[in-house]
């Protein structure tokens, strides 16, 4: 097979049909490809060459002529050319005028074989003869030699591409090869030499780009110079015997309307649009290992609720106590899931308030059905009734609350504190009691091991106790205690008659007891002699101590066993990892392996069940962390978590550094001296058709709804996940209340309500814009932890 017929069909997966044996010569070259020994007789004083179409479309001066372009077909069923649009001319003298019918080409019978490359429409001028069919899209194929010699058209003025304007009108390629179409073929002489490259000096600049529609139009006509004759710049290249199939083509599309068509796929996008009307067209990327400081020196504002004119001078909840996800709850499930955001809330339920109405009554307003408090967000039928806006009960109003306090006038419910203030205070009657409001305690447990007072820490946090031991929220029955540990547990008795301290060790740690329970704990005001001298004397005791072992899980059981008839709050130390007693643990590593996935898992739950007790007896353990060393915070974290605690984790503690000291100072500081609720529950209610499915933070869940909290303070966060239970097609505002019962610091019973409403949406563009970035990454990070 010779290579310039290309490959053979055989064995290709779809062979195309068979075609015709094609006519040779005795030396194998096929009759057309020989050069002409001399040209054709001119005709008309005009010389015609042996070409082939080029990609370059072709234009004629004279519009008669069977070679012309244009949307009206002549007799042969061609089209002329566009009126206006400047085409360069043929390669060659000027092409003869014909009168009448356009002549056929003499003597000349078209030869089947390898079908040539399909050009772009309007890149040529279609062929008398030739057929009707879709040129492929894509771009054009350069030209293919067979042999015979190629002239090239010369290029527009000032372009660097051989392409011309693209005539969507025009006729499209033939599949029927079109080979010396214009004189029949010479005599045959010798054999042809093979083909050679023309010099360098005569070879044209490749192409780079194609011009644009608009530029070609703008473009004067090329002069009528005609280059020298050259072979084709292209080098010859096999034919492939394509399928049926394959011989299909469709047309190509314009750049232009390419470009329209993009826009107008991406302006269908109404996710896309969204997301660029939420975060912006041109998104920023940062490197967080080189940036670190990448929130906004100011602080951000949150997305604000409009409410429906029902409610629209309704005053809704705080952002930075009650947060929802999206400021517009879709409607249905289905349109919450096309939106791909997660739908939950975020609250801080003892956030620090500058005003804060605080009401004290007799009988505090409730729904009757699903005891929700009263608030701005409900219905008032008339004077004496009003509907729940969480399960729609309509509920009678007592006669108390058609008293005004501010105005004191009667006959006006809509204008009391509860209706017009989103978040509110009550204080609460002897009912909302189990037992009578306890004082506040506070038990300090410090590590005194060899590696603990190598850090320094101890000094610093005595220090920043004897400064702000007057500072610890209470009244004047707020009781303190101490518990150091190393390798055996260390209890301080304060007695008030006594000059100085009293300490007792206990060794027995597997068995941990109290030597003299009721000295351990006692009341700060009485004792604040006694308790100032021990923390100046502590950095002192255990300076250089040698034991190098903690028992981290005996001191937690004496503080259990210490608090368990009162409940308080727990400040334990720690710095190395427990390794005797109870709750020992041994250093873990991943040990080379790719998942260290067990790592991030309590490896015993002798924690978790702690904390469990110590929840049971209103007892929150926080714990401050400062350890270099491994110390399996995923383990000894569960007696903060389940607790209602907090974490404090320091690594690489040292006072040395100047950094660490003030870290520490600054927030031991805030912790001693922030507000704080004790035996405190939280429940949150939401209107009919949502519902809370997992909640996130610290604390443990009492029953389906209800959060037990021993201990609440203003930095205490909560995240919650919802769920849409039923369509909610009939409503046009969803609200969440969230109602925190607790113990103040002095002893008084107090219920405080959150009321949040927020506003249907019933498309997916009102869905994503209502996107909260803020409250969206807090939930993650909760889900997170």
């Amino acid at each position: 097979m010779d290579p310039r017929y290309g490959p053979s069909s055989i064995g290709s997966p779809n062979p195309g049909p068979a075609r015709p044996q094609m006519p040779t010569l005795p030396n194998g070259q096929p009759p057309w490809g020989q050069p002409l020994q001399a040209p054709p007789p001119p005709v008309n004083g005009h010389q015609f060459h042996n070409v082939r179409p080029s990609p370059v479309p072709m234009d004629s001066p004279n519009r008669n002529s069977p070679l012309m372009m244009g949307n009206a077909k002549d007799s042969a069923g061609h089209q002329p050319p566009l009126a206006g649009q400047p085409q360069p001319p043929l390669a060659g003298p000027p092409q003869p005028q014909f009168s009448g019918q356009p002549q056929q080409p003499m003597g000349f019978q078209p030869m089947t074989g390898p079908r040539p490359p399909t050009l772009p429409p309007g890149q040529h001028a279609p062929y008398p003869g030739q057929n009707s069919s879709p040129a492929l899209g894509g771009p054009p194929r350069p030209p293919q030699s067979l042999g015979g010699p190629h002239v090239r058209m010369p290029p527009f003025a000032g372009s660097t591409s051989p392409q011309g304007p693209p005539q969507t009108n025009a006729g499209p390629p033939s599949n029927t090869p079109f080979y010396n179409m214009h004189a029949p073929n010479p005599p045959i002489s010798s054999p042809v030499a093979p083909q050679m490259p023309p010099p360098s000096s005569q070879v044209p600049p490749q192409p780079t780009s194609a011009p644009t529609f608009s530029q070609l139009q703008q473009r004067p006509p090329a002069g009528n110079q005609i280059p020298a004759p050259m072979a084709n710049r292209y080098p010859p290249q096999p034919q492939q015997v394509q399928s049926p199939a394959y011989q299909r083509v469709f047309p190509q599309p314009t750049t232009q309307s390419m470009d329209g068509l993009t826009s107008q796929m991406g302006s269908m996008s109404v996710t896309q649009q969204g997301f660029n009307r939420l975060w912006g067209n041109n998104m920023e990327s940062y490197d967080l290992l080189q940036n670190r400081n990448i929130l906004p020196p100011t602080k951000i504002e949150a997305p604000s609720i409009n409410l429906q004119h029902a409610f629209v001078d309704a005053q809704n909840c705080s952002p930075e106590i009650f947060r929802c996800t999206l400021t517009k709850i879709p409607e249905t499930k289905s349109l919450l899931d096309k939106s791909r955001l997660p739908l939950g809330i975020l609250i801080h339920p003892f956030k620090d308030l500058s005003q804060l109405p605080v009401i004290q009554c007799n009988t505090i307003v409730r729904c009757r059905a699903c005891r929700t408090y009263i608030n701005p967000f409900v219905y008032f039928i008339d004077h004496r009734r009003w509907k729940c806006n969480i399960c729609f009960r309509v509920n009678e109003l007592p006669d108390e609350f058609q008293y005004d306090p501010v105005s004191k006038t009667y006959g006006e419910p809509s204008r009391r504190p509860e209706v017009k203030s989103a978040t509110i205070e009550f204080i609460a009657p002897s009912e909302y009691m189990v037992r009578p409001p306890q004082p506040a305690v506070y038990l300090f447990v410090l590590e005194v091991s060899r590696a603990a007072i190598e850090t320094g820490y101890l000094k610093l946090v005595c220090d920043i106790l004897l400064a702000e031991l007057d500072n610890l929220p209470g009244d004047s029955r707020t009781h303190v205690g101490f518990i150091t540990y190393d390798s055996s547990v260390h209890f301080y008795e304060l007695v008030e008659d006594a000059q100085k301290p009293h300490m007792m060790v206990v060794g027995d740690i597997d068995e941990i007891f109290l030597p003299c329970p009721a000295n351990l704990l006692v009341n700060l005001h009485e004792a604040t002699d006694l308790v100032r001298e021990l923390l100046m004397d502590l950095p002192n005791k255990f300076q250089g101590n040698p034991e190098p072992s903690s028992a981290l899980g005996a001191a937690l059981q004496a503080s259990y066993k210490l608090m368990s008839s009162t409940g308080g709050r727990v400040t334990v130390f720690q710095v190395t990892l427990p390794g005797l007693g109870p709750g020992a643990l041994q250093a873990r590593s991943s040990g080379g392996a790719k998942d260290a996935s067990p790592l991030l898992s309590p490896a015993i739950d002798f924690y978790k069940r702690l904390a469990l007790e110590c929840s049971a007896s209103q007892i929150a353990v926080d714990l401050f962390l400062l350890n270099s060393q491994f110390a399996d915070l995923a383990t000894i974290s569960g007696i903060a978590r389940f607790s209602g605690g907090c974490i404090h984790h320091f690594p690489d503690f040292h006072v040395a550094s100047k950094l660490h000291e003030e870290q520490l100072e600054r927030c031991f500081r805030r912790y001693l001296t922030r507000k704080i609720g004790f035996e405190a529950v939280m429940r949150v209610r939401c209107t009919r058709g949502l519902g809370i499915h997992t909640f996130h933070g610290n604390f443990f869940v009492r029953s389906t709804d209800l959060l037990s909290l021993p201990n609440v303070s203003p930095d205490s966060g909560f995240g919650m996940q919802l769920a849409i239970e039923e369509n909610l097609n009939d409503l046009q505002n969803v609200c969440l209340q969230a109602a925190l019962l607790y113990t103040s610091s002095k002893g008084e019973r107090r219920i405080r309500v959150h009321t949040m409403c927020l506003p249907i949406a019933s498309n997916i563009n009102d869905v994503i814009v209502s996107a909260d970035q803020q409250c969206i990454v807090g939930l993650l990070t909760k889900m997170g932890l």
